[in-house]
């Protein structure tokens, strides 16, 4: 949970020089969002692909790393807490 709480901390931190110098972001929020998890997905495209190549487990690799990495240590998963 602390990485989502700095990451919006630091997100605020932005927003407020933004308004101080008096400019609005670089994309709206929407669109912005919508980029970055273009980004997320388009990162997984080849090895997905590799996946199907070698007819490996689409469903587990989904599951496993794909998710892990579109979607980040959720709160809650003790996993790789060691």
């Amino acid at each position: 949970m602390k990485p989502y709480l700095l990451s919006l901390g630091a997100g605020l931190l932005v927003g407020m020089v933004y308004s101080l110098l008096g400019v609005r972001s670089p994309a709206p929020p929407a669109i912005a969002l919508i980029g970055l998890l273009g980004i997320l997905l388009g990162e997984q495209a080849i090895p997905l692909a590799r996946q199907l190549i070698n007819r490996a487990d689409v469903v587990a690799y989904l599951r496993s790393d794909c998710a892990e990495h579109v979607l980040g240590r959720l709160p809650g998963d003790d996993k790789a807490d060691g």
